[in-house]
């Protein structure tokens, strides 16, 4: 990975890289969950308000791309930023000729509505890339933030959900939010009956919990294979009464 990327240079009081052909572009898009790359000219609309959004949004990677045969691999044929992101092997394209307006602010935007990682947490900014994902099941995990279980969950869980890539979006809900608490009621929950675990299916609008016990990677793992092999269809779903679950 080192080597594929050498060919990067960063660009002078910006925080981009600059990618000088197919491989490096190939390599930039697997070093990380997901990365923004600028299928830009030099200096092109959208090349400097891409490098304000790099100084803004320092957890995503973000690179240049000015060599148009490395765009034509891409399907780019115009100036073009496009974010790359693992869990669901999704592309978003905005294509500049097209923006009616763009700066800095709605750049960030853009990226942080389309910024889904294998587990995410949820907010009204991130529901809507989860929402309009292809990933239509969805792997909840309920946890007040403060406590130890949260972080806990969280590195676990996003350990685990690489494995259901393209299968399911792992989605960390903040019970201790108050603007949480109609996902918790959804599913028939309080922030005191926490951590819990349950899995939302949009296309049936279907859900189900995980019955209450230790929550480790292989009842959660064994949770999602029951859903994918269809066993949960025939299992009372969780509710608005508290006592509902699997």
């Amino acid at each position: 990975l080192i080597e594929a990327l050498t060919p990067c240079a960063s660009f002078p009081d910006s925080k981009l890289s600059r990618l000088n052909d197919t491989k490096a572009v190939e390599a930039f898009i697997n070093s990380a969950e997901v990365v923004v790359i600028g299928f830009l000219e030099v200096n092109s609309r959208g090349f400097k308000e891409l490098a304000g959004a790099a100084k803004k949004v320092q957890s995503i990677p973000m690179a240049i791309c000015t060599e148009k045969e490395a765009w034509a691999d891409y399907s780019v044929s115009s100036d073009t930023i496009a974010l790359f992101r693992k869990v669901d092997d999704h592309k978003e394209f905005l294509n500049l000729a097209e923006a009616k307006k763009l700066d800095v602010d709605g750049l960030v935007h853009f990226i942080s509505v389309n910024e889904i990682r294998y587990i995410t947490e949820y907010n009204q900014v991130s529901a809507v890339g989860l929402f309009n994902s292809e990933v239509t099941a969805h792997l909840l995990v309920f946890a007040n933030r403060g406590k130890k279980e949260f972080t806990e969950l969280k590195e676990k869980l996003g350990a685990l959900a690489p494995e259901f890539t393209g299968k399911f979006l792992f989605v960390l809900v903040n019970g201790a939010l108050k603007g949480n608490a109609r996902s918790l009621s959804y599913f028939g929950l309080k922030s005191e009956d926490l951590p819990r675990v349950g899995i939302y299916d949009k296309d049936s609008d279907m859900k189900w919990l995980l019955p209450e016990g230790d929550i480790t990677p292989e009842r959660v793992r064994e949770f999602c294979q029951s859903f994918l092999r269809g066993e949960l269809k025939d299992v009372k779903q969780a509710g608005d009464q508290r006592k509902t679950e699997l």
